[in-house]
């Protein structure tokens, strides 16, 4: 089974991410499924949810991918270590397009029950991606120019 979880947390991050056929959520992803740590501190969210999101996100970051750096498996879930690579091109956060380069690392744990996603956590650099597209301000790169 974890063979088969890893093979299908590959095609998640390929497909939904690099390929944006977000439609796909639905054929990897349990209706119920829910996830923490996207964008909302606080309550899970649920599949709709995550949709719009991930809409959002690839709407500012039209040139969005991912890349897998590690992956670890064990029983139900699959640990992911990610690193993505974009540019700010529409607004983010009410944060109007930049132009600029954005370069962040994230992890993310699937969860899986019957081939399915059930539960995702992520934590990704947020504070870093709006550092780098000037919504924050970005004390530690100051210090160092």
């Amino acid at each position: 089974m974890s063979k088969q979880n890893v093979e299908l947390a590959h095609r998640w991050f390929e497909e939904v991410w690099n390929q944006r056929r977000l439609e796909t959520i639905d054929e990897m992803a349990s209706p119920d499924a829910i996830g923490e740590g996207q964008m909302h501190h606080g309550a899970p969210i649920n599949v709709k949810q995550f949709r719009e999101f991930a809409r959002e996100l690839q709407s500012a970051f039209p040139d969005f991918h991912l890349t897998i750096e590690d992956t670890i498996s064990a029983g139900d879930r699959v640990v992911v270590r990610w690193h993505a690579a974009m540019t700010h091109e529409g607004t983010f956060m009410g944060v109007a397009p930049t132009g600029r380069k954005v370069s962040l690392t994230g992890i993310t744990i699937l969860r899986f029950l019957r081939g399915k996603i059930v539960q995702g956590w992520d934590n990704w650099d947020q504070l870093g991606l709006l550092a780098q597209i000037g919504a924050v301000p970005d004390r530690f790169a100051a210090r160092a120019a």
